[in-house]
Order: C-alpha cells, then structure tokens, then sequence
C-alpha cells in the first residue's frame, strides 16, 4: 500500500478585513471638512470617527482535511474563490495555515504564478541553477538535467537573457520545464498554465502524466478546464467556500462541479437577441460528455411580433473562439414560426458529436425577418477522451484536429 505523502489536519486560513467608516473618503474632502469646523477635528471622538476602520474576519480556510498517497494525481476544482489557491500557498510553504497542521514528506515543487522563484535580474540559465537550489537539488543533479530542461522551455536563443525581458509564455514554460524535470516528489500546478499557448499545455499535461506514472510522483493540478483534469487526474477534490465540499473519482466529482458550480446543463434564464426576439432556454442534456457520445439541446424563443426565422444553427466553438462546426437545424419540413404569446421550441437530437477532448463553447446563430445575428457563448461543453478501442495510447490532443474519426482498417500484404 502506498504511503501517506501529504496530510492536512483541520487547516484553517483566516484573513482580516478592514473596512474604512463612512466609506472611501479624499483627501481634500478630508481637508474641506476640517477647514469648515478646525475645533471639532481637535476632539478624539471626531479623528476616531473620520480614521475609524472596522474589521471582518474572513475564513479562505475552514475545516480542511484529507490525505493523499505517493503516486496519486488529484486534480483540486471548485469556482472562483473556493479556496483553492489559499491551499497550495499553504502546501507549498508560502502562507501558514492559521489553524490546524500540514504534514508533506519529500521534495516540493510548485508552479503557481509566473515567475514563482525567480530573479528578475538572472538570466535563464542562472535561474535554472538558482530555482533547483530553492527545491533542494544539488548542483551536479541540475548539470545532469539542464539540457532536457532547456528543450521543454523552448528558450535557446534567449538562455543568457535576463528573465525580466521574458515574455509571461516564456516565464511559464522556464518555470514549468524547472519544476517538473528536477524530479519533486510532489509537483504543484496552479492555473498559471492557462497562460501559455494550446500546444504548449498539451506538452505539460503529457509531461505531468509521465512524471506521476512513470517516476511515481504525486501531482496536485488546479484547472477550470475540466477536460484536462478528468485526462490527467484519476481523483478529485471539489473545494467550497473554503472547505471540501467532495472527494473521490474525477469523473464522479467533475460531473457534481459542472451540475452545481459550472457549466450547468440548467436552463438559460434569458437572452435578448434583438428588439423583438429573446431566448429564453438554451438547454444542454449534459455540460459534460465523452467524446462520441449523445447530446440533446432544447431552445425556447420568444417573440413580439409574428415573423419566421429562415436560418437557426447552433455553433460549437473551441475555448479559444476557433469555430468548429455548425449544426443546421433546417430540414425540408422545417418551419420556425415564432408568435407572440406562443414561444417556439426546438429539440436537437445529436446522436454522435465525435469532438477531441477539450472546452468547447456552444452558440446560436438566427436569420429572420428582424435580421440575422450570430451568438456566443451560451454554453460551455467538457468533452472528455473515450477509451482506447484497439489498445494504443493516442496521439496528443493537438495532433488530432478536433474530430474523432472512426474508421475500419483493412491490410493485405
């Protein structure tokens, strides 16, 4: 059975809150207010008032316990705010908790905002010496590992180049290429990621996936790309107003996130198209499928006037804003008659979407009588790799376009 490597204990984060009386005040409001009446300021009670400041405690914290074992890849999840990041300041030694204990065994290494551990002064190859020496490596360990650590962070030409000069790219793929080949036994990703470029966080994901399985290491991942933590993650922790809310298999716990916190499948409350037209449900069976399966989406337009909309087509975009397909809803016997006091509704039936992992945002477009407009962003749709049919590993994510062919393959030799 694998050990316990990192163990928290009811840990607690609480921060203090000030809050200025009487709200934000200038200075020469200050300043006016003591020229009409310069006696009063003289009194105690009137400097505590216009200084007075009222404080509020504030738990980033609460009540947080789990353990994690060598070798398990946990992705942390939860929305804006949850706790998330307070949690790996703590595990990475840059905050105390203020209540409760943390235990880590090994080396840690963390990637949590661009240029964590560098110095702005150093050049890349210095920096290089300089973050392996923070994570405890000696200096024949970083000799041995440099050149793997140069071509991940694709920065060559500018290697004697202060790393203030850097892009934040450039900083991300430095700082991420240090951490994960100087062999940690526990690796830390942040969303900092998210700032380098497709390809590149394709290259990461793939990395942090050969250091937990190949060298046994354990990586804690942060991400709203639920995609990438249900490939990367085999469990999950859903973070809550600073507690755990869940924990167990990512599929399990990534679909309670999406129903609750995220891109949920509920309807859409509503959505003015033009002076005339208003959607009022954009409705997805599931915010989150494996690649090749099922959807259906339900619409509901509303109208003022009686008019009939010659085009609809719902839109599939990447996140990144690269259109991927459109699904025309137009048929031979189609007819879309919106009515006053009679809204239309639509049902999609999508038997296959045979789409690569990833976050794809879904859209409408409309053509009526009013006008014709494209709109974006109505949804967010997780698709998650399928399994293996014929045993190999797939190519990257990145190599494969966005569709999923399926295919029979003949050879005759």
């Amino acid at each position: 059975m694998s050990e316990v490597i990192i163990s928290a204990d009811q840990v607690g984060k609480r921060y203090i809150l000030n809050h200025q009386a009487g709200g934000y005040r200038k200075f020469s409001d200050t300043l006016v207010h003591v020229a009409k009446a310069p006696l009063r300021w003289m009194k105690p009670g009137e400097r505590d008032a216009l200084q007075a400041a009222s404080k509020e405690e504030f738990w980033a914290l609460k009540d947080v316990s789990f353990e994690i074992k060598q070798g398990e890849v946990v992705g942390i999840i939860g929305r804006n705010g949850a706790g998330k990041s307070t949690l790996l300041k703590i595990l990475s030694r840059i905050t105390e908790p203020t209540t409760g204990r943390i235990t880590l065994k090994g080396r840690v290494a963390s990637l949590l905002e661009v240029g964590t551990g560098f110095h702005p002064e150093l050049t890349g190859r210095e920096n290089i010496f300089l973050n392996g020496a923070i994570l405890g490596m000696r200096r024949d360990e970083i000799k041995a590992k440099f050149d793997e650590i140069v071509a991940f962070a694709e920065i060559e030409r500018f290697l004697d180049t202060p790393v203030k000069r850097y892009s934040s790219g450039m900083y991300v793929r430095l700082a991420f290429a240090v951490a994960a080949h100087l062999e940690p036994e526990i690796l830390i990703v942040d969303e900092v990621l998210a700032v380098g470029d497709a390809q590149f966080q394709a290259k990461c994901l793939g990395k942090m996936q050969d250091v937990a399985k190949g060298g046994g290491r354990t990586v804690l991942f942060v991400s709203h790309n639920m995609a990438a933590v249900s490939a990367l993650c085999s469990t999950a922790l859903l973070m809550r107003s600073g507690q755990v809310a869940a924990r167990g298999d990512v599929k399990t716990i990534v679909a309670d996130y999406l129903a609750a916190d995220g891109a949920s499948s509920g309807e859409l409350q509503e959505h003015k198209l033009d002076s005339t037209l208003t959607l009022k449900r954009y409705e997805m069976s599931q915010a989150m499928i494996e690649s090749g399966a099922a959807l259906t989406v339900r619409l509901e337009l509303e109208s003022t006037v009686e008019q009939v909309l010659g085009e609809l087509c719902l839109l599939i975009y990447t996140a990144a804003g690269q259109r991927v397909a459109i699904v025309d809803l137009r048929g031979e016997r189609t007819v879309f008659q919106a009515r006053p006091g009679s809204p239309l509704r639509v049902n999609i039936d999508i038997d296959r979407l045979p789409l690569v992992e990833g976050e794809y945002a879904m859209g409408l477009f409309y053509a009526g009588n009013q006008g014709r407009k494209e709109v974006l962003q109505l949804r967010t749709l997780s698709v998650l790799p399928r399994p293996s049919e014929h045993g190999s590993a797939p190519y990257a994510a990145e190599y494969r376009g966005f569709l999923e062919v399926n295919r029979v393959v003949e050879v005759q030799s």
